[in-house]
């Protein structure tokens, strides 16, 4: 007996005809009506007859069909329970990514906090920094991962995970591939990707205004992963965080820059609590060693 047979059965009892019920069940009346004939067998007798009015239940049907309808009632609460019980085990963080953060450097931190906490799902919200403090204030995000241009105050509580260099990224077919150090004055010869995400942008503009540096923006876009494309198809050069680049990639030759040196400090950032979450606390110590 399975359960599908069950359900088939109830559903003709209750519609008293075997073609709405099978339109009800989202099966076909043959699947159905052959479905219903196995469960007669093992019933050893018809517990269905048709007439011009439809369908009615046999002596046979009359006697079992109370108890199949509560063994499929039994058979939903059990599965209900499951599912509520699973739930209740799995304890879903939710974090927020600043777009610029790129996945080199915390995700082997992610996998190792995966592999001591199986039971914890981890939800990755990517967008700007503002919105995401907003939901972080609106307790939609349990912590933040960003590089704050300032330091933010309280009920904000801010961990340093690591330091990150700006590179010079380019295609290795460019002329940059044959120099040990690029400074800005060398890019500002070249088609620059302009990246608007860059939480530093202003900070650059500033310093090439001091240092009479003009860079040309070939290109513009939001988009970390279009400029990563732009810089591997050769249409110009960008400066770039240096784990937002692919680990490894042989498509993309990177320098770091020498003049101005700029480095950014990534930090996990969450709500100051009398009490954090256990599972929080652990998902920030293991991103701490990133």
């Amino acid at each position: 007996m399975e359960i599908h047979q069950i359900r088939y059965f109830l559903a003709v009892c209750d519609q008293g005809n075997f073609t709405r019920a099978a339109q009800l069940s989202y099966v076909s009346q043959p699947s159905l009506t052959q479905a219903i004939k196995k469960l007669e067998d093992e019933m050893g007798g018809t517990l269905l007859t048709r007439d011009r009015s439809g369908c009615q239940l046999t002596a046979l049907g009359r006697i079992v069909e109370p108890n199949l309808r509560k063994i499929y009632k039994d058979i939903l609460g059990t599965k209900a329970e499951a599912i509520r019980f699973t739930r209740l085990n799995t304890i879903p963080l939710r974090i927020g990514l600043m777009a610029t953060v790129g996945a080199q450097r915390l995700n082997p931190c992610l996998a190792r906090y995966q592999h001591e906490y199986p039971h914890i799902e981890l939800e990755l919200i990517v967008d700007n920094e503002s919105q995401l403090l907003k939901q972080l204030d609106a307790r939609q995000l349990d912590a933040v991962i960003s590089a704050p241009s300032n330091m933010l105050a309280q009920p904000y509580q801010s961990t340093l995970l690591y330091p990150e260099r700006y590179v010079v990224a380019f295609s290795p077919v460019h002329r940059f591939n044959q120099l040990e150090k690029i400074d800005l004055k060398a890019i500002q010869n070249e088609a620059y990707l302009d990246r608007l995400n860059c939480e530093l942008r202003e900070k650059l503009q500033q310093v090439c205004q001091d240092q009479d540096i003009h860079l040309y923006a070939a290109y513009r876009s939001n988009s970390e992963e279009w400029i990563v494309h732009m810089v591997r198809a050769g249409l110009g050069v960008a400066l770039m965080p240096e784990y937002t680049l692919p680990l490894n990639a042989q498509d993309i030759s990177h320098r770091y820059l020498s003049d101005p040196t700029i480095t950014r400090q990534i930090y996990a950032i969450h709500v100051q609590q009398l009490t954090v979450k256990p599972e929080l606390q652990a998902l920030l110590a293991n991103l701490s060693m990133a």
